[in-house]
């Protein structure tokens, strides 16, 4: 009876062990927040969050196809997203990862975009979603005209986590 339980223990943690040492890929610092805060919590009260840091999880719905110095992580039950910046050539996402489930965390921040931003970032939206992908998303610099272009803008401003790590699940 003993090695019965012994077995099924064993089987048990072979099959439960990945999940709980969330085998994937480390990115930079990897992760080490405990828990993570929902996408839809982040934008529905970004200014608790502003200045701190924080761990998202989700799906990754975009890569930087130039320099992979970004990705999106994606609530896959809200839709809702938030970009992970990182310094050019510290950590560079693989576009590969599209589709794969991730967790992410860094320092919540926001860009304040003056009015004309804001229309620009509006007009080249809808010429990106009438053609199949646009390339303007690719800038490294989140202050360029046409950076962020997945990121939402609530109060005229745009919010992203100015990633320190990721892991990205196999």
């Amino acid at each position: 009876m003993k090695r019965i339980a012994a077995i099924t223990l064993v089987l048990a943690l072979s099959v439960v062990a990945p999940v709980i040492a969330g085998e994937g890929t480390d990115y930079g610092k990897g992760v080490a927040i405990d828990t993570a805060v929902p996408v839809e919590t982040l934008l529905a009260s970004p200014d608790d969050y502003l200045g701190k840091a924080v761990r998202v999880d989700g799906v990754i719905t975009g890569v930087c196809k130039k320099r992979g110095c970004w990705m999106q992580i994606t609530d896959s039950e809200t839709g809702n997203g938030v970009r992970i910046k990182v310094d050019d050539g510290v950590i560079v996402f693989p576009y590969t990862a599209m589709g794969k489930k991730a967790s992410a965390e860094g320092v919540f921040d926001a860009i304040t975009l003056t009015p004309e931003q804001v229309e620009a970032r509006a007009a080249q939206q809808t010429a990106e979603h009438e053609h199949a992908e646009g390339e303007n998303c690719d800038r490294a610099d989140p202050k360029e005209e046409g950076a962020g272009c997945d990121a939402p803008i609530l109060d005229n401003r745009i919010y992203m986590i100015r990633g320190t790590g990721a892991v990205i699940y196999s």
